[in-house]
């Protein structure tokens, strides 16, 4: 059993905190009983698998998954997991897994979410896991929002990470362009306009385009939208979370489609 925090695998494994880490050695941090879960649940390979000894006799169903499926697998001590997590209170296992190229979300598609520039990964988070709740077909982040597989956005998710297309693009005004060629209607939100998100027919294959927390959309990102409506609030409220928006405009998509 692997005691000291000093030991170079678990050295290495912290390093893994690191956005630059993960982008150079193309692995990325799983923290905890339920995104183990969701990975073996669909297969996903994992690479180094650190758990307490108290966790491998309390998950005896889920050790032995783990132990067929990951390239090495190691017990550790309650300090060990503690130097590895990102929380606080770790529940006794962490593993690390390959960069997989993720499923690109496909062009046909009747609902598609694009996201550009989104900073805070617990939004991600929230919204990859809405996203998955609403059966949407894909989704795009730009590159220069918070990484993918940050390990607070695979947390927020609550394992949906695992279950939805997902796709990182270079350029989405492209990308946006790609959609509409086709046949997918582009909507996007702003407080321009005095038409209601749910006034807007929804039924045809579409793709809704959000922006940055704090500044929203581009003036070129916005301007690409077929069509741009409002999300209603009272008058004492400038903006609604990001998470928020993705999920009311998401939902009436699939409202409208489905009735």
């Amino acid at each position: 059993m692997l005691t000291s925090t000093q030991n170079p695998l678990i050295k290495q494994i912290k390093k893994l905190h690191s956005p630059k880490e993960r982008r150079e050695t193309q692995l990325f941090l799983l923290e905890g009983t339920h995104l183990i879960q969701e990975a073996c649940a669909v297969n996903y390979p994992l690479e180094t698998v650190c758990c307490t000894p108290t966790w491998q006799e309390r998950h005896p169903e889920l050790w032995s998954l783990v132990s067929d499926s990951c390239d090495r697998l190691e017990l550790v001590g309650d300090e060990v997991i503690k130097s590895i997590a990102t929380t606080v209170n770790p529940d006794g296992i962490v593993a690390t897994a390959p960069r997989l190229a993720f499923a690109k979300p496909p062009l046909r598609a009747n609902l598609t979410l694009v996201l550009a520039t989104i900073q805070d990964p617990g939004n991600l988070g929230t919204i990859i896991r809405t996203a998955a709740a609403a059966s949407v077909d894909g989704l795009w982040v730009s590159h220069d929002s918070v990484d993918l597989d940050n390990p607070k956005v695979l947390r927020a998710s609550a394992g949906q990470w695992f279950r939805l297309a997902m796709g990182v693009s270079d350029n989405l005004a492209e990308l946006v362009k790609s959609y509409q060629q086709q046949g997918v209607r582009v909507i996007s939100t702003t407080s321009h306009t005095e038409t209601s998100y749910w006034d807007v027919d929804l039924r045809s294959p579409t793709l809704i385009l959000l922006g940055n927390e704090g500044a929203g959309l581009s003036p070129d990102l916005a301007a690409l939208a077929d069509r741009q409506v409002k999300i209603p609030m009272s008058a004492t409220v400038e903006s609604l979370n990001v998470g928020t928006a993705a999920a009311l405009m998401l939902y009436e998509v699939r409202r409208q489609q489905r009735s």
